[in-house]
C-alpha cells in the first residue's frame, strides 16, 4: 500500500475493525517514513454482474447508477445517507447471489419492493419513471394500490404471517380429508 502523502511502500497497521454489515475491514494504516496516517478498505472482488437491457443489449452493472437512480427518488425527503446505502447494498447483494447476468427488470422491481416499504412518496417518484407513467391516471391508480395495502407497524410482529396461514391452511385442509375418510370415527 503506497502512503497517499509521501509514496512510500512502507506502512504498518495500527487498528483493523470489521464494517457493521460485516463485508468489508477498515483498516488504519501509518506511514513508517513521514508517520501520515490513513485508512483503507478491503473488501471481496466479486464477478462482475451484467445486465439485460429491455433492448436484449448487455452492459456492465453501476452500482453508482443503481444509487443514483434510487438518490433521485429519495430527493428532498427525510431520509438518511445511511438508509440509503443499506438499500443499495441489499440490492447488489440480492443481485450477486442471483447470477451473472440479470434483467433490468428484475432490478427495478427488486427497488420498487424496498422503497415501498421505506417511503411511499420515493416509491411513487421511481415508479413513475421505472413504469412509465403517461398520464395522471397513472398516479392515482399508484396511490390507490399503496393505500389499500396494509402497513406494517416494525414494532408489532405480525398475527399471521405469510409462511404460517398457508401452512395452517394445509394441516386445516389433511384433517379435513381425514375427518371425512373416517366419516367422523375417532
Amino acid at each position: 500500500m503506497r502512503c497517499p502523502k509521501c509514496g512510500s511502500r512502507d506502512d504498518k497497521v495500527i487498528d483493523s475493525r470489521q464494517s457493521r454489515d460485516g463485508s468489508s475491514i477498515r483498516r488504519r494504516r501509518q506511514c513508517l517514513k513521514c508517520k501520515y496516517r490513513y485508512t483503507t478498505y478491503e473488501e471481496i472482488e466479486r464477478s462482475d454482474l451484467r445486465v439485460i437491457k429491455t433492448n436484449r443489449t448487455h452492459e456492465p452493472f453501476d452500482r453508482r447508477k443503481l444509487a443514483a437512480s434510487i438518490a433521485k427518488a429519495f430527493e428532498k425527503r427525510s431520509t438518511s445517507l445511511l438508509t440509503l446505502e443499506d438499500m443499495v447494498d441489499e440490492i447488489v447483494h440480492e443481485l450477486e447471489t442471483g447470477g451473472r447476468e440479470v434483467p433490468s427488470s428484475v432490478i427495478g422491481a427488486r427497488v420498487l419492493e424496498k422503497l415501498r416499504g421505506i417511503d411511499e412518496v420515493a416509491y411513487l417518484r421511481y415508479a413513475s419513471v421505472y413504469q412509465r407513467f403517461q398520464d395522471v391516471d397513472q398516479f392515482v391508480d399508484a396511490i390507490h394500490t399503496l393505500g389499500r395495502r396494509i402497513k406494517s407497524n416494525a414494532l408489532q410482529r405480525e398475527l399471521f404471517p405469510p409462511e404460517a396461514t398457508k401452512e395452517n391452511a394445509n394441516v386445516a385442509r389433511r384433517s379435513r380429508e381425514g375427518a371425512i375418510k373416517n366419516h367422523g370415527r375417532v
